[in-house]
């Protein structure tokens, strides 16, 4: 409605598949589709190259496809109220997955490397001792035996009030969110990749002086700071751009302390771009100087005004990473889906000093219990009290744990 109205502007639409596809508008002018294809050429290269985007289906388009036809097919089956009633319900939920198991990350802790040492009676005595502890914590046994973060999987595997139509949504559903999650988690990373990238290769085309006028504003507007929130490319393309002056022509302090050779910025952005996310991006390269440079804050809701709560530059770096763990959402557990011996589910929100909106929550637990079938419950902190809510299929309760 925004861009009918005129009131937004969508440049183009990149989608990572092998080959990648890019859209461009017929409504651009030639000087708009050329900064878009510079841009889009970059997202390619991130999402070929970026560690997180390593397992992402290269054939999403063609999976999506087939989805949507299945949908409409229970839609045709079982009615459109009632597919989209479920399908609600599964949304609410969607971006509790577990994108580090299909990294294979999960699994790795598990893993045991068997060593031979001079003590391996004494770890022998220990791994008896673990089982023997195991086997009793067994017998007590929770469902599952560890806490598991993928509730959208557990959920489809295992709830035993749904017919096999929504069970299939589900793992679908699960499936796009995967492949969606590593632009959760990259978006200031690979936006700012994209800026810098276009800002060069534009520069360096030979471009007639109304050409360059009109770039510079879409770039200037591109890149302009934003009052309430943080524009990914503007503050992803100011970390990428630090980073290459300060690899690329380092200062003597750099070259004595760090061993930092000059010329190396192409070679350590290309690095960066490899192996990091937003979360160690900010950490990592997110300076003082360029939080002073950026004008970046921490602000809160103090009674009725929004107000800066922070300016102390390592807070603001450690607020802004805080942010983005887990995508920026609540990171939610399953702890037992045999809550009270009735086949009730016992979930856990891993509390690290942010509450969860009260609001949002009790109206999402009607959801969640719609997709289980029996009553659902959460172990949260609200003003440093333990508290379960709890939803029984009529209405929302709370108790103090």
């Amino acid at each position: 409605m925004q861009y009918d109205y005129n009131l937004s502007r969508i440049y183009e639409l990149v989608i990572n598949t092998n080959p990648c596809y890019a859209f461009l508008l017929e409504g651009n002018t030639l000087i708009q589709n050329k900064m878009v294809m510079a841009h889009v050429i970059a997202h390619c290269d991130f999402f070929k190259n970026n560690i997180f985007f390593k397992k992402t289906s290269k054939e999403m388009i063609e999976t999506m496809a087939c989805n949507a036809q299945r949908i409409e097919g229970y839609e045709s089956k079982y009615g459109r109220q009632e597919v989209e009633i479920f399908l609600d319900a599964a949304i609410a939920i969607l971006e509790h997955v577990d994108p580090r198991a299909q990294l294979g990350l999960r699994n790795d802790a598990n893993k045991k490397e068997i060593v031979t040492t001079e003590y391996e009676d004494l770890f022998a005595l220990e791994e008896k001792g673990n089982r023997e502890l195991n086997s009793k914590v067994r017998k007590e046994k929770r469902f599952p035996a560890q806490p598991v973060k993928d509730l959208m999987g557990f959920i489809a595997k295992h709830a035993v009030g749904i017919e096999d139509w929504q069970r299939d949504v589900l793992w679908m559903l699960r499936e796009e969110m995967l492949y969606f999650w590593p632009q959760l988690e990259t978006k200031i990373m690979n936006e700012g990749w994209a800026t810098f990238w276009h800002l060069r290769i534009m520069r360096a085309l030979d471009l007639a002086e109304d050409e360059a006028i009109e770039f510079a504003k879409m770039h200037s507007n591109i890149i302009l700071p934003s009052k309430t929130s943080i524009n990914p490319y503007h503050v992803g393309h100011a970390i990428f751009e630090d980073i290459y002056n300060r690899w690329d022509n380092p200062t003597q302090n750099e070259q004595r302390k760090f061993n930092r050779k000059t010329g190396r910025g192409l070679e350590k952005i290309f690095q960066v771009r490899e192996m990091e996310s937003d979360n160690s991006f900010l950490r990592n390269y997110l300076t003082e100087e360029l939080v002073e440079k950026l004008d970046l804050y921490l602000y809160q809701k103090v009674g009725h005004e929004w107000r800066v709560i922070e300016t102390n530059w390592e807070k603001v770096r450690d607020g802004l990473v805080d942010n983005l763990v887990n995508g920026g959402h609540p990171h939610i557990e399953v702890i037992d889906g045999d809550y009270r011996g009735s086949g009730e589910l016992l979930l856990k929100h891993c509390y690290e000093g942010k509450e969860l909106d009260i609001t949002y929550l009790e109206k999402t637990l009607p959801y969640v219990y719609l997709l289980w079938g029996r009553p659902v419950h959460i172990e949260t902190v609200i003003e440093a009290k333990e508290v379960l809510f709890s939803y029984d299929g009529k209405k929302n309760k709370r108790q103090l744990l």
